[in-house]
């Protein structure tokens, strides 16, 4: 692949297709995270209140309930690896606009839900679908970029991602009534007619020297299962930690906490600015140290911001999760560089369905862990969730220095 920087589709971040990938981008990340958003809502309309201090009492369903549901839709996840992996067989962009498209619908199938586990199903099959698009929008802004513009591409991708999730939860916010749930999945829609008309004009990357892709799907070559397995471990040990801390979020700052989603809507909008923080200072350690060390600094503050926003008070919500947010933006584009420039495009879709599993199952085990633990400590009274914080997102941290064993791939050319 050509390194001209002028050649290349992704030069400058006003390229049509650079927006139509932040667009892509942003669907997605507005469709997956609206069953973290309105999760609250669907527990209090699905669920029951009373007055007692429990976790269930004053959420609806219980904190195991809660996350086995999300762990389904997170299990769910598991089939974007045969889909991603697709994308090696029949082109990146014939899968991305399918799955996109089929992950939306479905999404706005889960507004007629008429009970908790039909929202879970309804999310159960749009998840894998949005998370195959997501992953394969990171491939795709690599794969279309210079060596020295990839970090700037999947920057602006992480963002779009994450004023999709953001988006999400100002909505939730501002759409309020009995129902209100049902209006933002059903907004889901708006991307089916605004977005998908455009992904025709997404190129198809290839390589001359790519070899043909691998027999089975889900297949790696044998010398690249070392660099796969460290990458899966650590980016498990990162899905313990982002898993239960995003997922419970609106849930603990609402109905623990009591804040007003008003509020809570207002401390989302004013992170977009501790996001883009993040985002730049990625942008900048990914350069200058490398993007190793930017995953291992991003993880840590993400443990740490993540803990504190669940020990206890308002205040220390909102601060733990704005700083978290920041956390989350430095992580991103790193890790996303990290786990597609070592590996080949011969089986690089499928190594991102490889990664999209461990995450899956690190979340899984997080939220199970967390909900438990939860419950547990809690049964007569909720005040924080420090414990099941300190339980679920501190052991795995030593997992990053397999990190070292990686190469650097920021100077990497792409095969």
């Amino acid at each position: 692949m050509t390194e001209d920087e002028s050649s290349t589709p992704l030069a400058s971040w006003t390229d049509r297709v650079t927006v139509v990938l932040f667009l892509v981008a942003l669907a997605a990340g507005f469709a997956s995270f609206g069953s973290v958003t309105a999760l609250g809502d669907v527990a209090k309309h699905f669920g029951h209140l009373s007055t007692g201090g429990s976790l269930r009492s004053q959420v609806g369903l219980s904190g195991s309930v809660l996350g086995l549901g999300l762990a389904v839709v997170r299990l769910a996840s598991l089939a974007a690896l045969p889909l991603a992996s697709l994308a090696d067989h029949w082109g990146r962009t014939r899968v991305l606009q399918r799955a996109l498209l089929l992950g939306l619908l479905v999404t706005a199938a889960a507004s007629l839900s008429p009970s908790y586990w039909i929202f879970v199903a309804c999310f159960a099959l749009a998840r894998p679908l949005l998370s195959t698009a997501s992953a394969l929008v990171q491939v795709v802004t690599v794969e279309l970029s210079s060596t020295k513009r990839r970090i700037n591409g999947l920057v602006i991708m992480a963002a779009g991602a994450g004023i999709g999730s953001g988006l999400s939860a100002i909505l939730h916010g501002l759409i309020r009534g009995a129902d209100s749930f049902r209006w933002l999945f059903a907004l889901a829609l708006v991307p089916v007619l605004l977005v998908m008309p455009m992904l025709h004009s997404i190129p198809e990357p290839t390589f001359r020297s790519a070899e043909s892709p691998m027999a089975r799907l889900g297949a790696v070559p044998r010398e690249a299962l070392g660099r796969l397995g460290i990458v899966v471990c650590v980016v498990f040990a990162i899905g313990m930690i982002t898993g239960p801390a995003n997922s419970f979020a609106f849930v603990y700052s609402e109905s623990i906490l009591k804040m007003s989603p008003h509020v809570v809507a207002l401390v989302v909008s004013l992170s977009a600015f501790t996001g883009l923080a993040g985002l730049l200072l990625s942008r900048y350690l990914s350069r200058i140290l490398g993007r190793r060390w930017t995953v291992a600094l991003g993880t840590v503050a993400t443990a740490l911001t993540s803990l504190y926003a669940y020990s206890g008070g308002r205040h220390g919500f909102v601060i733990g999760y704005m700083s978290g947010i920041c956390a989350g933006g430095l992580l991103s584009p790193a890790l996303s560089a990290m786990s597609t420039e070592i590996f080949s495009h011969k089986f690089r879709a499928t190594a991102a369905g490889w990664i999209i599993v461990a995450g899956v199952v690190g979340a899984v085990a997080g939220l199970a862990l967390f909900g438990w633990v939860g419950d547990t400590v809690h049964a007569s009274g909720v005040v924080s969730l420090r414990l099941a914080a300190l339980v679920t997102f501190l052991p795995f941290l030593p997992t990053l220095l397999l990190l070292r064993r990686l190469p650097e791939s920021s100077q990497m050319e792409l095969t």
